[in-house]
């Protein structure tokens, strides 16, 4: 049986070259940053070195970067530093962010802070103009993510930055799908601060980032050193970082090429399927997407059973997002999209990446195509309508 896996939206394999950049930091040079002695001052001098390669990666410079333990403390970090920072009660996000910034903004609300949800389209993209209008004098932050981590679909976030720039508000973009997938340069996207996560891009899990443009001073969240400039104290995961840093340089080096590739194969997906099945809708926007998400709805079934049924031949694929994937509700992306219950309830996400080959995409293609004959005529929704 052959082995696929397209989850790689939810995490992606450790490269063998990370592995081998971080190990050191385990077993001979695992001193304490903060130390004045040898062992510390050469951890120290790995850190610096990571910070200015990532800060280089995405066009930032070097004390612009603060490390962080991954995306979603990044995302409050953004978000509840801001508001410890600024004087003012209201937030403006969109319906389909993750869970690390939806759930932040509502546990504000009942602090007694007012949010703005901004809808999105049937692509799911938000209206750079519905920001502009949602803007008050109170405003303190708005925060859009750069790409969508269930549908793919990607923000105008150059336009929202020069929006949100102008009214002098602070804006945060949660950038843990596109970096290492889609060029991300902070200066030309004009963003203040900027979410990202080493294990998106096949580097370690529990180690993440946040960009805070030169100017902006967001508080700290949590309390107990001056690691980080005060900004994140707690002692730096300098294994963490080390492979962050290489899995961000390999990932860049080899962007153009990837990019091409893996949208190739992601088309050749979304073609095969749309060829061998019947009722199935694309979901998200059809070319502003993620190289390597695809995402579909395959009408009068459960996603659940096509995930287990797909994991039974050997194919790993998830329906929504990974933090919410034991939820039976429908996926919240979706629903505000403009589906309805059971066409959400029939998605499936597919997410390619550096290893998938032309032969998995024909595999998975050939093997769907069996499953949901098989779970269709097996189907209340289906069978009655077609009597």
């Amino acid at each position: 049986m052959r082995k696929v896996y397209l989850d790689h939206s939810a995490t992606t394999p450790v490269r063998k070259e990370v592995l081998e950049s971080m190990l050191p930091y385990f077993t001979e040079a695992w001193g304490n940053p903060s130390s004045i002695h040898q062992w510390g001052r050469t951890s120290r001098k790995a850190v610096e070195q990571a910070r200015e390669e990532i800060a280089q990666y995405i066009g930032a410079e070097p004390r612009e970067i603060f490390f962080t333990s991954g995306g979603t403390e990044a995302d409050n970090l953004a978000i509840f530093g801001t508001v410890e920072a600024k004087k003012g009660m209201h937030i403006i996000t969109s319906s389909v962010e993750h869970h690390g910034v939806l759930d932040a903004c509502q546990y504000l609300e009942k602090q007694g802070y007012e949010v703005t949800y901004l809808p999105v389209n049937e692509y799911g993209q938000v209206n750079p103009e519905d920001v502009r209008k949602a803007l008050r004098p109170d405003t303190v932050l708005v925060t859009i993510m750069y790409a969508n981590n269930e549908v793919g679909t990607i923000q105008p976030i150059k336009e929202i930055a020069s929006i949100t720039r102008e009214a002098g508000v602070w804006f945060h973009t949660d950038a843990v799908q596109a970096v290492g997938s889609i060029p991300v340069d902070v200066k030309d996207l004009g963003v203040d601060m900027l979410t990202l996560s080493a294990h998106k891009f096949y580097g370690p899990k529990g180690i993440g980032a946040l960009y805070v443009r030169k100017g902006v001073r967001p508080k700290p969240i949590t309390h107990g050193g001056g690691q980080e400039r005060k900004i994140r104290p707690g002692t730096e995961n300098v294994a963490g970082i080390m492979g962050m840093a290489k899995a961000l340089e390999l990932a860049i080096a080899d962007l153009d090429q990837n990019m091409k590739r893996i949208t190739g194969l992601r088309d050749r997906l979304i073609q095969g399927i749309r060829e061998n099945i019947p009722e199935v809708v694309l979901n998200g926007h059809a070319t502003a997407r993620l190289p390597g998400n695809v995402n579909m709805s395959f009408l009068y079934i459960e996603g659940e059973s096509l995930i287990l049924s797909l994991d039974m031949v050997g194919v790993a694929v998830s329906s929504g997002s990974a933090c919410t994937s034991g939820s039976l509700e429908p996926s919240h992306v979706l629903m505000n999209m403009g589906m309805d219950h059971q066409q959400a309830h029939g998605s499936l996400r597919m997410t390619l990446g550096v290893s998938t080959t032309a032969e998995d995409i024909d595999y998975v293609v050939s093997e769907l195509t069996q499953i949901v004959e098989k779970l269709r005529a097996m189907s209340p929704l289906y069978n009655s309508k077609n009597l």
